[in-house]
């Protein structure tokens, strides 16, 4: 195996700083010392921290990609099986990281894209990828008639995607996975409708109001 890089190091160990500070409180120090590179590392390798930032969006979403290819794209599964572990996969990535750092694509969504047209944009071309991974599930769904066949799947995609992204916020914001378990409950009983009990969600939520 090569050895890595100082641009590799950069970017691997300055991701995890973006996600323990995020964008803005991550400078360029930080990264650095992280990393354990010479000081002018950095800007022999990125012409900005914004061109940096959509590197680690990169990088990021190349483990999201094996997850698509794995769970939603995996044709030797079901497609509401598909479903459940693209759902499951999000999970065991929050717990992993005891529900603290969330998902970076949505993090930088709320972050970044104000400040940076280039980073909104590949993260428009991200999420654009897994509506489209979301879509070819559900086509396959409402071929077999898993799913009502009046649904639009570009409309539910665009919903889970949506959907998820808040729901791992409020489980970041709560350090609990209820909030994407619950929202995989009500996707699958009311969205998709599938017979999904809500009772312990129910339960949950009245406890906590």
């Amino acid at each position: 195996m090569a050895k890595p890089t100082n641009r590799d190091k950069i970017l691997s160990e300055g991701l995890k700083v973006v996600q323990q500070y995020g964008f803005g409180g991550a400078s360029v120090r930080d990264i650095i010392r992280a990393a354990n590179v010479p000081q002018g590392s950095f800007s022999n390798h990125f012409e900005s921290k914004e061109a940096f930032g959509v590197e680690i969006l990169d990088l990021y979403f190349a483990g999201t990609r094996a997850v698509l290819d794995d769970t939603l794209c995996n044709d030797n599964l079901p497609p509401l099986a598909r479903l459940h572990a693209y759902l499951d996969a999000n999970k065991n990535r929050l717990d992993r990281d005891g529900m603290e750092n969330g998902c970076l694509l949505g993090n930088l969504g709320g972050e970044a894209v104000d400040h940076s047209e280039s980073i909104r944009l590949r993260l428009a071309d991200i999420f654009a990828e897994v509506r489209q991974a979301l879509v070819y599930c559900l086509n396959e769904a409402i071929r077999l008639g898993d799913v009502p066949g009046s649904m639009n799947s570009e409309d539910v995609a665009e919903f889970i995607v949506g959907g998820l992204q808040g729901a791992i916020l409020m489980g970041k914001v709560q350090r609990s996975p209820v909030p994407v378990e619950r929202f995989e409950q009500i996707l699958f009983s009311m969205i998709l409708g599938q017979p999904t009990s809500l009772t312990s969600f129910d339960a949950t939520h009245t406890a906590a109001a």
